[in-house]
């Protein structure tokens, strides 16, 4: 896992990565259910969806849109477990622990909240 200061420099010149932003539809999603619901709703994606030690469909189960706590994840490269490995060093093919799953909260709900205060 890695500092997070570090990683969203690292993030922010990477073309891909940096050009991922809420649109207005997500701030106003976000504005009415509250930081805390989509908290709530970024443990429940990542438990579902990237915690388990075999996913038969990684790098294909974050859409692109439709959630705040998805485009987070794009643009923090916490969207698949090739892309954990690759960026944050959290290595493949095994379970995630509970540090791993609140650090990928941490950073989804960092960015989430740097793109609200724009």
């Amino acid at each position: 896992m890695r500092d997070i200061n570090n990683l969203f420099y690292s993030l922010s010149k990477s073309k891909f990565r940096s050009s991922f932003h809420l649109k207005k539809k997500d701030l106003e999603y976000v504005e009415k259910v509250g930081l805390d619901k989509i908290r709530e709703h970024a443990y429940d994606f990542i438990t579902k969806r990237l915690a388990s030690a075999d996913i038969p469909n990684d790098g294909k189960q974050t859409p692109f849109r439709g959630h705040p706590v998805f485009i987070s994840q794009h643009a923090t490269a916490t969207c698949c477990r090739g892309c954990l490995s690759k960026w944050h060093h959290i290595e493949q093919n095994r379970e995630l622990t509970n540090e791993e799953i609140d650090y990928i909260v941490e950073i989804i709900m960092k960015w989430i909240e740097k793109e609200i205060s724009l």
